[in-house]
């Protein structure tokens, strides 16, 4: 089976039409992350095909969650996922990486000139020394040490009502009990992910004053 039949069966499955266009800056994307990969250690993963499911599928597994116009900001995306898959999927939304490691970050910029990723930008920093003066309607990560932290680190950069998203495999229960006062748990979905065995989770983050509804 070739890549694009892979990324065509696993669009497919997540109920996920996207254009031509997108499906080539989708694979382009993971060839480009293959090609860095030995040199800057971006991924465990060395099979294109496990990048395809594990990396860019997982991604886009959270991409109808997000309404049309969204800011977005990716925390410690390494490689740039969740990020750079979502602006590609999604012209509509402003996504920005925040990237403490500066070959990680370098290798973005790089995806972003190639792939003419207009919606998208890098910043090479810790998020807790990034100021974003408009803020983000959503703060999401993916495997971001728990949520205490990520909350700590990034929660600055949050919009009032906005929502934190942290992509998870099993439904943490022992970081959900520690999440910080002044923050709480809003939501949680679990996520189907093709190509991917074991669970995978989407919490929703926000201020303890913030509506209910996610």
């Amino acid at each position: 089976m070739t890549l694009q039949t892979e990324l065509d069966a696993g669009l497919a499955a997540l109920d996920l039409p996207l254009t031509a266009t997108a499906r080539t800056r989708l694979l382009r994307y993971i060839a480009l992350m293959a090609k860095w990969n030995a040199v800057y250690n971006l991924t465990a993963i060395r099979e294109e095909s496990r990048m395809l499911t594990h990396h860019l599928l997982d991604a886009l597994s959270v991409e109808r969650f997000l309404p049309e116009g969204a800011k977005l900001a990716d925390i410690g995306s390494g490689g740039g996922v969740p990020g750079i898959p979502l602006a590609i999927a999604r012209s509509d939304l402003d996504v920005v990486s925040i990237e403490p490691n500066s070959k990680k970050a370098s290798f973005q910029q790089q995806v972003r000139i190639d792939l003419g990723l207009e919606n998208f930008d890098v910043q090479t920093a810790r998020a807790e020394a990034v100021s974003l003066p408009e803020g983000r309607d959503f703060i999401i990560s993916r495997a971001f040490g728990d949520l205490a932290d990520f909350i700590k680190v990034a929660g600055h950069l949050l919009n009032p009502d906005g929502r934190m998203l942290a992509m998870k495999g099993v439904y943490p229960d022992e970081e959900v009990r520690a999440i910080p006062a002044g923050w709480k748990l809003v939501r949680s979905e679990e996520l189907q992910v093709p190509g991917v065995e074991g669970a995978r989770h989407l919490l929703w983050l926000a201020r303890d004053a913030a509506p209910a509804s996610a």
